[in-house]
């Protein structure tokens, strides 16, 4: 596909004239087309990656890898005009081959986690590889994550990318195959819009995500502890010392967990033993694209709202995070220096017959939507 490059026509216009000296002063304006451009970005076990670079007429651009279909970076504006990316990422796919925490991947075939790495479906134990300890996390050793997908533009004036991926019989230990596709789209209203689809010929469980890592200051030498942070949710899930859902469902009001009203992350982070990464419920209302969390920093003026159609939300603090990595802008990336919100179905739903069920059958379509939105405020 050949290269599909940014338009940027400049419009002048005569704003003021100075009639003490018969001179004006001409202000220029600039209109950003949206658009969508694609680079060759190296290769992985012998198979062509690729870059695309998605821009809005705002000016804001989300990069997106074929090489598990990761946002890269997405850079907006914040209240004093600067740009930076808001999501934690590198400028090279050796950065991510060497296999950081899932920085801005697909996750699948099924998100988050999967106790003991079993689970029984139609009668049949099904073992999956043990990639977290005990556990299954994240789709297994060569998840969604890992896999070059294919990418293809409906058009180069619309900034909407469609990422397919064919997961076979077998692969990772999950029964069927399926066909995965993902599309991303960047809208005028800084909207970064991720739907996910798939299809199988034999029951599956799948439970599809994004693994972006959010600091709204565009800087990690900042922690988001002070960032603000709203859950729609009365209730979570809490889990065993293997983070593994203990099937209860509990209130959140009285404890750390409870973010109803907006609220600094670093509040109460410390009574929560290795820091948030839990499932919260959220308080559906039917099954509506629907706002159901609102991240803030105060500082860049940024707020991240993010919609759903699915039942959970993982509230992941970087705990793991460790200063061993660094990013694009040579920032070791330490410990709460960027954030997940993962819209999901609940970790380990297919040992938990009273979670909602995330096992697609043939003749079904898996169908979800998620959006992430970037509001100023000054």
């Amino acid at each position: 596909m050949k290269l599909m490059n940014y338009f940027i026509c400049a419009c002048l216009a005569i704003t003021t004239l100075a009639a003490c000296n018969n001179t004006a002063t001409v202000k220029e304006t600039v209109a950003i087309k949206a658009a969508i451009s694609k680079q060759d970005w190296g290769e992985t076990d012998g198979t062509k990656v690729d870059l695309y670079t998605l821009v809005n007429t705002k000016g804001s651009t989300v990069k997106i890898t074929t090489y598990g279909g990761i946002v890269t970076s997405f850079v907006t504006a914040d209240k004093s005009g600067n740009t930076s990316s808001i999501v934690i990422g590198f400028d090279s796919l050796s950065g991510y081959l060497a296999k950081p925490p899932y920085f801005g991947a697909l996750i699948g075939r099924y998100g988050n986690r999967i106790g003991n790495a079993t689970f029984t479906l139609d009668g049949k134990e099904y073992k999956l590889a043990a990639n977290d300890g005990k556990n299954h996390l994240h789709g297994g050793v060569k998840g969604f994550d890992k896999v070059v997908w294919t990418g293809t533009v409906i058009s180069d004036t619309l900034p909407a990318l469609t990422l397919t991926y064919v997961s076979k019989d077998g692969e990772e230990g999950y029964p069927g195959n399926l066909k995965v596709i993902v599309q991303y789209t960047l809208t005028n209203e800084d909207e970064l819009k991720i739907e996910y689809t798939a299809e199988t010929d034999k029951a599956t469980p799948v439970n599809l995500t994004n693994h972006s890592y959010f600091n709204l200051s565009g800087d990690v030498n900042n922690t988001i502890l002070s960032h603000t942070l709203m859950i729609d949710a009365n209730n979570y899930t809490p889990v065993d010392s293997t983070l593994i859902p203990t099937g209860e469902i509990k209130v959140v009001k009285g404890t750390p967990f409870d973010f109803t009203s907006p609220k600094a992350i670093g509040a109460e982070i410390d009574s929560v033993k290795g820091g948030y990464d839990h499932n919260w419920v959220l308080n559906r209302k039917g099954s509506i694209l629907q706002k159901v969390a609102v991240l803030a920093d105060t500082a860049s003026g940024r707020s991240l709202e993010v919609y759903t159609t699915e039942p959970g939300l993982q509230f992941y603090t970087g705990n793991f995070l460790d200063g061993k990595l660094v990013n694009r802008d040579g920032k070791a990336i330490q410990q709460h220096t960027a954030l997940c919100l993962e819209t999901q179905h609940f970790p380990d739903s297919p040992n938990k017959p009273a979670f909602p069920s995330t096992i697609l059958q043939p003749g079904q379509q898996y169908h979800t939507v998620t959006v992430y939105k970037v509001v100023l405020k000054n």
